[in-house]
């Protein structure tokens, strides 16, 4: 074994130009295959966390649109089925918000402000978000339209069994980013909700999970269980089918490159080997006269492939650091946020080292077989 390795390094070390060539080749398909890995990854965590971050992704309401009365079961349940990351108490309807002469429509949303999915305390951009009865944050866009601001009072007006007339004072700004929800939702505090809308329960109950993609497992889990409920529940999946595609679509796209660069890069090794035991024939007939065996000969350029793939792999994972470097300090935003926010893990290291290594080792059993077929006589006599 050890014979083999000192023979593999001499082999490579006897043409340092062409081993240099080789292990630069490597290096390149590994830097690429890495810097995908880690790009296109987080190309999908941006697209999912803009998409819906900040959105539920499991949804139970009653069905007829009434309360959910059961709603602190349904938590529990989910809490423990699923691996839960937030969720919200959540009392919504429609409202009309008296402007002057005009009635503005509007989706009032009782929430629970301090642990919410929306993470309402980040997008307060003016004031505070409301703690007592009766107040309520409105949105961006909505302020700047009507003119309305943190300490105003705006009056309500509904329609549930009746009339209803309610006034609420305005305790902060926020900014979702999204000029729909800050044209229209006001939110407040599930106290505030309940008694606009008379009621003493919440009509929906949204959770976030961290394992997103068995969303509907989780989904048709609480819906089997409570199914003598009339509960509904539905999950983000079903309003998102052509994210879910795009998603698809980026890692069927991902696995084909990074197939294409192992393949090129394991064809180039081989063709390379397989000229170094044309290269190296005589002098392998030779050790084989002297007693040198057939696996022994074999293990010789599997040696090389090992080595070339060790030092092709730690050498791209320079380059693939480099360029990931490369592109998050300057492909940036005006504002010199980065464009893609990278993810970047120990695992994609670990994986970019073993496909470098595998390949290079498995690229290398052909020419290793080739070297064990050789008769050292017909080599030595054929010079």
């Amino acid at each position: 074994m050890k014979f083999s390795l000192k023979t593999a390094f001499r082999f490579l070390m006897s043409n340092k130009a062409q081993t240099f060539l080789i292990v630069l080749g490597i290096a390149v398909g590994i830097s690429v295959q890495l810097f995908i890995s880690v790009l296109i990854d987080s190309l999908q965590k941006n697209l999912i966390e803009k998409t819906i971050g900040n959105s539920p992704h499991i949804t139970v309401t009653e069905m007829s649109g009434g309360s959910v009365e059961n709603y602190n079961e349904i938590i529990d349940y989910t809490k423990k089925e699923a691996d839960v990351s937030a969720y919200d108490i959540v009392t919504e309807g429609p409202f009309f918000v008296l402007s002057g002469s005009e009635n503005i429509s509007v989706l009032l949303r009782g929430i629970s402000m301090k642990d919410s999915i929306y993470n309402i305390k980040e997008k307060i951009i003016s004031g505070n978000i409301p703690e007592n009865i009766n107040e309520v944050i409105i949105g961006k866009d909505f302020s700047e339209k009507y003119n309305i601001n943190t300490g105003d009072k705006i009056n309500f007006l509904g329609f549930k069994g009746g009339l209803l007339r309610k006034s609420a004072t305005v305790t902060g700004i926020f900014d979702f980013k999204v000029s729909n929800l800050n044209s229209t939702w006001i939110l407040t505090n599930n106290i505030t909700a309940y008694d606009f809308f008379g009621v003493s329960n919440p009509n929906k109950i949204e959770f976030q999970i961290k394992d997103i993609f068995n969303s509907d497992i989780y989904s048709e889990n609480i819906k089997s269980n409570f199914s003598n409920t009339g509960i509904k529940v539905s999950e983000w999946k079903e309003q998102n089918s052509d994210l879910l595609s795009g998603l698809n679509g980026q890692s069927i796209s991902s696995i084909m490159i990074q197939i294409f660069v192992i393949v090129a890069v394991a064809l180039g090794i081989a063709s390379v080997l397989i000229i170094t035991v044309l290269q190296k024939s005589k002098q392998i007939g030779i050790l084989k006269a002297m007693g040198l065996k057939n696996r022994q000969t074999s293990t010789i350029f599997i040696f090389e492939g090992l080595l070339l793939g060790f030092f092709g792999a730690v050498i791209g994972i320079a380059i693939g650091m480099f360029l990931l470097w490369g592109f998050s300090t300057f492909a940036v935003n005006p504002d010199k946020t980065p464009i893609v926010k990278l993810y970047f893990g120990y695992r994609y290291i670990i994986i970019s080292s073993l496909v470098g290594i595998l390949s290079s080792v498995i690229s290398a059993i052909i020419p290793a077989g080739k070297s064990a077929k050789l008769d050292p006589v017909e080599v030595i006599r054929n010079g």
